[in-house]
């Protein structure tokens, strides 16, 4: 039986750059992982082997270095625009360039006064220890006419200690997990939304701003939702991000549920008034789901994973 060429791209997965912006003593920071994804006219490098119309991937690598120094970092999604741009506009066989960020944030170290004026300065400004939390997230596609960008985070892990139930499921022979009526609801949240910003006619986002308020809105939607399940906060935070942010229309959420058990003390006499738990990393509840503007189509894939 024949065999046919499917949907197919390549590019270079995963290159980390970092832009240091000096202004005078102050320095900051940009740490992204960019990975490229190309796909237009490419049967004949699979069929016969012709890199006629190839771009090589380590031609894509040289390029996010050097845009770094010609455009600057401004945000995650800013700088994947451009790259996209360059790369379906330079290159006529390449019709979609797909670009995937993560970054990975730094914040300032204090130091004291008697350091900074060992080192000549009254104020240190160049010393940064890498943030613990989440990783911002940004995917820019663009086919020569028209933009998707979904731009989000990874690895924000949450907790509420009260305000959260469990009860009333379903029953069967094989269930054993006792109601909760005050439980500890925490998840490592994993969070996308698509922008509705899809042509250069339309005013752009100010991407770093819309990113702190989506996540902002997020984060207040979680702390202040009473929880009779996590699909119940989930629906709120992707809610509240929506009713906040015109300019976001989609939103979608993995959120494992971080489960946390009572420890049974009565072995040493000791009663637990929810106070002692262990917390189980494996296996976890996951939890998935659109929210949507009404009247917009989904269009964040559903297993969206980076490169």
């Amino acid at each position: 039986m024949p065999t046919i060429l499917g949907q197919n791209q390549y590019g270079k997965a995963e290159n980390r750059v970092v832009k240091i912006t000096r202004d005078g003593d102050t320095h900051h920071i940009k740490d992204l992982n960019v990975s490229v994804a190309l796909s237009g006219d490419m049967d004949e490098v699979h069929y016969s082997g012709s890199n006629a119309n190839v771009l090589p991937t380590d031609t894509t690598k040289n390029t996010v270095y050097a845009f770094a120094k010609e455009y600057g970092i401004e945000s995650a999604e800013q700088f994947g625009i451009h790259l996209a741009r360059h790369f379906v506009t330079s290159q006529e066989p390449i019709h979609v360039a797909r670009i995937r960020i993560e970054e990975y944030a730094w914040e300032r170290i204090a130091t004291s006064d008697s350091n900074s004026k060992f080192i000549g300065a009254d104020e240190v400004k160049h010393s940064f220890v890498r943030k613990g939390q989440e990783i911002r997230t940004a995917q820019i596609t663009f086919d020569g006419e028209s933009w998707q960008v979904i731009s989000g985070l990874k690895d924000l892990t949450v907790m509420n200690s009260t305000n959260s139930e469990f009860w009333g499921y379903v029953k069967d022979k094989y269930t054993t997990l006792q109601e909760a009526y005050d439980r500890i609801l925490a998840t490592q949240v994993s969070g996308t939304w698509r922008y509705n910003w899809t042509s250069d006619e339309q005013r752009m986002p100010n991407w770093e701003r819309s990113y702190a308020q989506a996540r902002k809105h997020m984060l207040e939607a979680f702390a202040e939702t009473y929880s009779l399940s996590l699909q119940q906060t989930l629906y709120q935070m992707g809610s509240r991000i929506i009713n906040s942010r015109s300019e976001i229309d989609e939103v979608r959420f993995s959120l494992p549920n971080k489960h946390h058990f009572l420890v049974d003390l009565e072995p040493f006499g000791l009663k637990n008034e929810n106070e002692v738990y262990f917390a189980a990393d494996r296996p976890y509840g996951l939890i998935e789901a659109t929210v949507l503007r009404d009247g917009v189509e989904p269009q964040i894939p559903v297993d969206l994973t980076n490169l």
